[in-house]
């Protein structure tokens, strides 16, 4: 009996280990609005607009320095062309290509990336867009 609770209690134990420790590295690379303005004035790094041309083109953050299209297939190559060890803050129109971007660069050895959310939310926020 006590070899089939020691069982039960290790698989347990991995199960919640696995299930912590398996969305951490997306959730450490995303942060609000507001603890990007305090990280970009420490480290300004590089901001990063992973939409289109287009969605660019009709507005994007004053304080964006590229704008690499996540889904024109481009993206790969010119990161490839980044720094690894410099700092990168990522934005798309919601938060969802930025945080695939974002984990794309990690997997690629990119240490510190940042998903910083949505467009309209961080013009929202107060940073200003031209």
């Amino acid at each position: 009996m006590k070899i089939i609770l020691t069982v039960i209690a290790l698989t347990v134990a991995a199960f919640v280990f696995f299930y912590v420790t398996s969305g951490n590295e997306n959730k450490a690379t995303r942060i609000d609005a507001e603890t990007f303005k305090q990280k970009h004035k420490e480290n300004p790094g590089l901001v990063i607009d992973v939409r289109t041309k287009e969605e660019f083109n009709n507005g994007h953050l004053e304080l964006a320095d590229h704008n690499y299209d996540f889904r024109n297939g481009e993206f790969k190559a010119q990161i490839d062309n980044l720094t690894k060890d410099e700092t990168y803050y990522l934005y798309c129109r919601s938060g969802n290509r930025s945080g695939q971007a974002a984990k794309l660069m990690k997997e690629k050895g990119f240490e510190k990336v940042y998903n910083i959310g949505g467009f309209q939310q961080l013009v929202q926020a107060g940073l200003k867009a031209e």
